[in-house]
């Protein structure tokens, strides 16, 4: 098991690693738009628009204050390089 990272990523938190959400994805807009709602309104999980799983969010990533190594979609702790 690798060790977890605590330090973010240079990146606005609304702003998820193309790595873990491709910019050609039909649905990143959509994504997007429901990751700063739930953002906006403290809340930790949105409904994926592809699946219907929960995601949560960057806020809540960066608040647990480490990288779980899971694939999460919004991880902040994840470089933005493709």
């Amino acid at each position: 098991m690798t060790e977890p990272r605590k330090t973010l990523a240079d990146r606005p938190l609304t702003e998820p690693s193309v790595k873990r959400l491709k910019i050609d994805d039909p649905f990143r807009e959509q994504i997007l738009e429901l990751h700063q709602q739930a953002i906006a309104s403290g809340i930790d999980e949105y409904r994926d628009p592809k699946t219907g799983f929960q995601v949560l969010t960057a806020k809540f990533h960066s608040s647990r204050g480490f990288c779980c190594d899971q694939l999460c979609r919004h991880c902040p702790y994840v470089a933005s390089e493709q």
